[in-house]
């Protein structure tokens, strides 16, 4: 069965998405590194994001890329070890330029909040109560 995963994404300036997400408190792979590509680690040994200059990212698909700003592809989604985590996620994606798509949602059981990167793409922050419905 699977073991990891790599989302790749396009970006526009690979230097600041790595300073954006470098104030969020992420690392990256220097192994895996360059001026094309950044693999940064979001949870060591199984997720990683793979921020792709938009012209190198246009060497793996046909298809054109999609504005992140005016249109949604995809809506990457981690769970957050608290309510707080979540929260202090969202802060500092602000702080570093990213905007907040829509207010945070209060299920009771699970928590929700999230951001939109420097390129638009949305990253959903979960919440859940232990011995909620998965």
């Amino acid at each position: 069965m699977n073991k990891q995963i790599f989302v790749n994404l396009p970006v526009k300036d690979l230097e600041k998405s790595k300073a954006f997400f470098a104030a969020l408190g992420y690392t990256f792979n220097p192994q895996y590194t360059d001026e094309n590509a950044a693999s940064m680690i979001i949870n060591d040994g199984s997720i990683y994001a793979m921020l792709l200059t938009e012209a190198f990212f246009k060497g793996f698909t046909n298809k054109p890329i999609v504005n992140a700003k005016e249109a949604t592809e995809v809506l990457v989604c981690l769970t957050c070890d608290s309510r707080a985590e979540v929260d202090e996620l969202v802060r500092k994606a602000v702080a570093a330029g990213g905007k907040v798509p829509r207010a945070a949602q209060d299920h009771g059981f699970m928590y929700a909040h999230g951001f939109e990167d420097l390129d638009g793409h949305v990253w959903e922050l979960v919440y859940m109560e232990p011995g909620a419905p998965q």
